[in-house]
């Protein structure tokens, strides 16, 4: 079977760990031990392997472990496809994240070329009642494990946007300093609006007949406008003729960044929002493995999958269902929990390892299945 995983992870000084190593056959991997001890942590180091400031959004200076304030490293031998690579992410003593790739210097986009992530933290269990914000950056962060380069074109639509916001606010009137950043916006836009719409339809024909104890969620991207542009076009007119109105509010009101990811619960014709929290839960495991068979087909391996404390708000039948589902994928997925009997449906199908924290220091050991 076509591969991608981890088969070695080191971390030195990452938040609450002073130097961890961990052995990785390509398995899934439970990670359990009480709340506080580390586990989470172990996952962030992870997501740093992929673009971005991982799945806490920190800071390079914040996760640094303290009082020593060293500067952080992640290590990783990855195998991506048939290809096996060495990869380091480091900050040093507050400076800027770097990235090695079998021993050169590269981009943060070039780690989404060769390891495809998707992770589901507690705090979004939330993510259907919440603001529009964290749907968005779910939605992409799904984009990303299809295009890397969608990353390019959000950063350079948000620091063109940020531009304009600061013209929109100082009240500048000259259309002459607008017409080059809402270009810039109008161009990055359109390729975010392209690839989002583009994942959709992935989506859901990831989901059409599929046979998973998981729920099916009907996916639709909604702007506050009915008429929202689409296109490069359209976009670029709407920006210059909303000048007025964004003067008015100081900001810019047009455009992908108040674009809001709505989802029915198929089943039931129910609104996400309207639904149980476990129900909730459900839609969103269902979306991650949706997500990772339509990356198996299209990148030729799912990927790697981040599940921090999965077990809550799930019964045990579909906590049992989602552990056949993972090993029916073949993805390596990382799950973190309270406890080993959590954990006790994956058998010999996963390693399993333990973490404690004592004196502000995690441990992690090997253990075996319980």
């Amino acid at each position: 079977m076509t591969r991608l995983c981890l088969t070695d992870l080191t971390l030195s000084h990452f938040r609450s760990h002073v130097a961890v190593r961990l052995e990785l056959d390509g398995r899934p991997v439970a990670i359990f031990g009480p709340n506080g001890a580390g586990k989470t942590n172990i996952l962030e180091a992870i997501s740093m392997l992929s673009p971005g400031r991982g799945l806490r959004r920190a800071a390079a200076e914040d996760i640094a472990r303290k009082p020593e304030a060293l500067g952080w490293r992640v290590g990783a031998v990855l195998t991506s496809l048939h290809q096996i690579h060495e990869i380091d992410t480091r900050s040093q003593a507050g400076g800027p994240r770097s990235v090695t790739i079998d021993g050169k210097s590269a981009p943060q986009v070039a780690l989404g070329r060769i390891a495809r992530m998707q992770w589901l933290v507690p705090s979004m269990d939330r993510l259907w009642i919440e603001g529009a914000e964290g749907r968005r950056r779910f939605l992409d962060r799904m984009v990303l494990s299809f295009e890397p380069g969608h990353a390019d074109a959000v950063l350079t639509y948000e620091k063109a946007m940020r531009e304009r916001n600061r013209l929109l606010k100082d009240q500048v009137r000259d259309s002459g300093w607008y017409g080059a950043l809402e270009a810039q916006m109008a161009q990055a836009g359109a390729v975010i609006q392209r690839n989002r719409s583009q994942v959709l339809d992935r989506l859901a024909a990831a989901q059409d007949g599929a046979e998973t104890a998981f729920p099916s969620a009907e996916l639709a991207i909604t702007m506050p406008d009915a008429d929202a542009p689409e296109g490069e076009a359209a976009l670029k007119q709407a920006l210059a003729d909303g000048r007025a109105r964004d003067l008015a509010a100081g900001r810019t009101l047009t455009g992908p960044h108040r674009a809001d990811l709505a989802a029915i619960y198929s089943a039931k014709a129910v609104p996400a929002a309207q639904c149980s929290t476990g129900e909730q839960k459900a839609l969103l495991i269902s979306l991650i493995l949706a997500n990772a068979r339509a990356l198996a087909q299209d990148f030729g391996a799912p990927p790697i999958l981040l599940l921090d404390e999965v077990a809550a708000h799930l019964d045990a039948g579909r906590r049992a269902a989602l552990y056949d589902e993972i090993c029916a994928l073949g993805a390596q997925a990382f799950m973190t929990g309270t406890g080993p009997e959590l954990f006790a449906d994956l058998g010999d199908r996963a390693q399993y390892f333990s973490v404690t924290e004592a004196d502000g220091i995690s441990r992690v050991e090997p253990r075996t299945a319980p």
